[in-house]
């Protein structure tokens, strides 16, 4: 990507001659000198304690100083680093800010001043002694960047509201922020705020998408979350700032929320971000020598001032309001509900459950209709299990049986969407909690129901005309709706095991994640899971009857080129045009040459080891060292975006098992090294696949693993004494 962006003419005819806002320009400037005077204190005490090569950074990232990264392109490896930054961003100061380019470079340089001085801070951060005890965040690392990112780039999140300051009171703050929730916004939030919000129960970390970051100067990590996913998913190189300040402006869909009295260094971080795109809201009433028209804009009524947010910023919420007791939105996905904090539960291991969805004829169905077939949970004791089968009927005129899993899949994210609901596994291994506080609030069986039905008709209207919904709590009821949806799951996976990358004749492309990896493009095949994990061939071809004209589209298998390396002409034609025409040629049955590219929501990255001629995998949620000689979020960092690199490729889990795993590379039997958690997690795939390729089922325990090394030198007496096959096919290089 080259920098040929005039980024800057967004502002143009903002502030008539004139009417400059010079008192808002003036504390900008002051703020910045502030920021950048503490700084330097601090750097200078810093380098005097440590010296001028102690290194500096910040724990689970790959970007260095991930403002000063992106926005110039330096590596600030050490403290010495650190110095002409500062004497870089002082220089640039003039007399003074009173016009907005420079009080806008004013909030630019209070960004950099407010990274250096969480840096300095981070130099007494262990794992042992962090500076942050949940639920405050401080930094966040790149793997929850990378988590989220999927969830971004479909618009399940739809937006990120920062929100700095102190609310009129706490039960305003609540409001202000449940409102946030429901709709599915990302939070940021620095300073009283977050006593506000814990003083009133409301649930916040990073398992809810509010991040309690800290206060005053901690603001920034707001910001060097956004820059990263920038660089992460937009594919935009360090330095290219412009590049950089376009992309959040256009996709990240950020803005700040100043509550409470103002402060010049918060003002001055708060031009930082108009200098990036993301507008300003206050509490506060504005005199007309501190307002920008559309930046930086006050609303005092607390009762508009969501709305007024999201109306600025662009943010559409397309979302249904649906009545149940709880709040209803994606900030409660990754909610936990532990033994503890439950009321009851159903499933896991404990009683019989299962979920399903199945197309119903017009006469077999009343829309809206929600059932409950037994006792609800007001009928036992906190702590207690109970059965539980969940029957989602769906009438369409152009509803099929092959969209049936894809909308079964969506029950899982549609229940954990609920305040103190869980939702894990699926079909007839699925567990459900939920949480006392849940039941405390009103929340009963039904109202399951109540958020199916809004959530299918608000999500798939083009396919889904009437919705009813049945629960299942009465234990014979619920064994005997089991066998029936037992039927439906045998019917699908006998389907999904009788296609083969040779019996179809079409793969269907993904490009979902284009908004934030411009050039690279997912090509699904039967045999071979999207990089994400969750979107499977039959998912693809189904969502493209769905939707026509969205991201998923097919792609017919003509011109074949390599059969072994797994190459066709209208493959390279698809890839070549809809990669902004940098990606020339894709294998796709090695990831030695050609490989796919990759965008940096995968769920693994797997990645040759030259010295056991192999290959190794490891997963997002493993955070050490690996005989790549690189953690997964320095990898991922490397490698995502879009990137084509020989050697590295993002894949999803279950990829592992397809007879497609790399095939024209040896297959599975080139596997040396994989994180202990996941080789478990997938011992029964891999054992069956392992057999199949004739490898046998004791395979899995010739896999290396951390608990014997990571690196190359470390597992290779290791695979020598069990025997692996890699050591004996042909050299990789």
């Amino acid at each position: 990507m080259s920098e040929q962006i005039n980024f800057d003419q967004i502002f143009e005819g903002v502030i008539e001659p004139g009417k400059e806002p010079k008192r808002l320009f003036k504390e900008a400037y002051e703020g910045a000198i502030t920021a950048v005077s503490y700084a330097e204190i601090l750097l200078n005490q810093a380098i005097r304690t440590y010296g001028p090569d102690h290194p500096v950074g910040y724990p689970d990232t790959a970007y260095y100083l991930p403002v000063i990264r992106c926005l110039s392109g330096e590596e600030i490896k050490t403290l010495g680093d650190m110095v002409p930054v500062l004497n870089r961003v002082r220089a640039q100061f003039k007399e003074d800010f009173r016009d907005f380019t420079n009080a806008r470079l004013a909030g630019e340089a209070t960004w950099y001043a407010a990274e250096i001085i969480e840096a300095i801070r981070y130099l007494k951060h262990t794992p042992e002694n962090p500076l942050h005890v949940p639920p405050w965040t401080g930094f966040i690392g790149d793997p929850v960047v990378r988590q989220y990112g999927t969830k971004m780039v479909d618009w399940t999140i739809p937006g990120e509201a920062v929100i700095i300051g102190r609310a009129k009171d706490s039960k305003a703050a609540k409001k202000i922020v449940d409102s946030f929730m429901a709709k599915g916004l990302m939070l940021f939030l620095c300073d009283e705020i977050i006593e506000q919000l814990l003083e009133e129960g409301v649930k916040l970390g990073v398992d809810y998408i509010a991040y309690p970051l800290g206060n005053f100067t901690q603001v920034v990590h707001a910001a060097n979350y956004a820059l990263r996913a920038g660089m992460m998913f937009g594919g935009i190189k360090p330095g290219l700032r412009d590049a950089q300040r376009d992309y959040q402006r256009r996709r990240v869909l950020a803005f700040i929320l100043y509550l409470g009295e103002h402060d010049m260094v918060k003002t001055a971080a708060a031009l930082g971000a108009i200098n990036v795109g993301f507008p300003v809201i206050t509490d506060q009433p504005l005199p007309e020598d501190k307002q920008i028209k559309d930046w930086f804009i006050s609303e005092p009524d607390y009762d508009k001032i969501v709305q007024t947010c999201l109306e600025v910023r662009g943010i559409k919420i397309t979302a249904i309001d649906i009545d149940v007791p709880i709040t209803v939105g994606p900030a409660f996905e990754g909610e936990s509900i532990r033994k503890k904090d439950m009321y009851v539960e159903f499933g896991g291991t404990r009683t019989p459950s299962f979920e399903l969805v199945r197309m119903v004829g017009p006469d077999e169905i009343e829309d809206g209709k929600i059932e409950v077939i037994g006792p609800d949970i007001d009928t036992v004791e906190p702590g207690s299990a109970m059965p539980l089968g969940i029957v989602v009927d769906i009438y369409g005129r152009k509803m099929q049986e092959d969209f049936e899993p894809v909308l079964e899949r969506r029950i899982h994210y549609f229940i954990n969407y609920g305040e103190g609901l869980w939702h894990v596994a699926q079909r007839d291994i699925m567990w459900v909690r939920i949480s006392k506080d849940a039941y405390s609030k009103g929340f009963r069986l039904r109202h399951i129901g109540d958020i199916l039905y809004a959530k299918f008709k608000a999500e798939f209207p083009s396919i889904v005309d009437r919705v009813q919904v049945t629960i299942y709590t009465d234990e014979q009821k619920v064994l005997e709706m089991r066998e029936i949806a037992r039927q439906y799951y045998k019917k699908r996976d006998d389907r999904l095991k009788q296609l083969r990358d040779e019996t179809v004749d079409t793969f269907y492309s993904c490009t979902l994640c284009q908004s934030f990896a411009p050039t690279h493009v997912c090509v699904i095949a039967p045999e071979r899971v999207g990089l994400c994990g969750a979107v499977s061939w039959l998912d693809a071809k189904a969502a493209y009857e769905i939707n026509p004209h969205g991201s998923n589209q097919p792609i017919p298998k003509e011109g074949l080129i390599d059969p072994v390396k797994g190459q066709w002409k209208s493959f390279n034609d698809f890839v070549y045009a809809n990669s902004q025409r940098t990606i020339q040629a894709v294998n796709f049955y090695t990831i030695m040459e050609y490989p796919m590219t990759s965008c940096g929501c995968f769920e693994c990255i797997l990645a040759m080891v030259p010295e056991c001629n192999g290959f190794m995998v490891v997963n997002r949620e493993h955070s050490g060292m690996t005989p790549s000689g690189m953690t997964f979020s320095t990898m991922a960092g490397t490698i995502g975006g879009g990137a084509q690199m020989p050697g590295f490729m993002g894949i999803g889990k279950s990829y592992l098992a397809s007879r497609k795993f790399v095939p024209a590379d040896g297959g599975l039997a080139r596997l040396v090294w994989m994180p202990k958690a996941l080789k478990e997690q997938l011992r029964p795939q891999l054992e069956e696949a392992a057999e199949e390729a004739g490898l046998g089922r004791d395979f899995v325990d010739k896999i290396a693993d951390e608990t014997v090394g990571t690196s190359g030198e470390e597992i290779l007496p290791f695979l020598e004494e069990k025997g692996h096959p890699a050591l004996t096919l042909p050299p990789l290089l």
